[in-house]
């Protein structure tokens, strides 16, 4: 059964700020906790990762998984679906990033995970709960601090 979560927020940082700290994997280890390595897989054209391999912390052990990552809509978007992994059959999903009229972005995060071995429901609330938190909190943190010299 796939098991789908958004959330939404507001970031102090323009768009293509959060889509500049979103598609730099290498640097994920530094504000991901639970990321423990990122293996740049493929590159488009443009030089942009489009096949990620990323080795993290869940479900209280270790997991691997490679997305694909869909730049077409960028930097206002950016899509993903899951190529393999040892946890998860699916771990597809978005960012969308909006302007809002202030000079900030509304980030929105979409997530449809289907794992491969059942998980209590605690189980999977609480990395549910991480996975939402990183995706945004984290992700909102990261910009704001690399950008709060920028602010006027």
């Amino acid at each position: 059964m796939t098991e789908q979560a958004t959330q939404r927020t507001v970031i102090r940082a323009p768009a293509d700020r959060c889509f500049a700290v979103i598609t730099d994997f290498e640097r994920y280890a530094e504000w991901v906790p639970d990321i423990k390595s990122v293996q740049v897989e493929r590159r488009d054209d443009e030089g942009r990762p489009v096949e990620v391999t990323f080795r993290a912390a869940a479900f209280g052990r270790s997991t691997t998984y490679t997305l694909s990552y869909d730049y077409s809509g960028a930097p206002g978007s950016l899509s993903w679906v899951q190529s393999r992994g040892d946890l998860t059959s699916r771990l597809d999903g978005h960012y969308i990033f909006e302007p809002t009229e202030g000079g900030d972005t509304e980030a929105v995060y979409h997530l449809d995970v289907e794992l491969r071995v059942p998980i209590p429901g605690f189980v999977k609330r609480r990395a549910e709960g991480r996975i939402i938190h990183t995706a945004l909190d984290d992700l909102k943190a990261r910009a704001e601090q690399d950008h709060s010299h920028l602010r006027t």
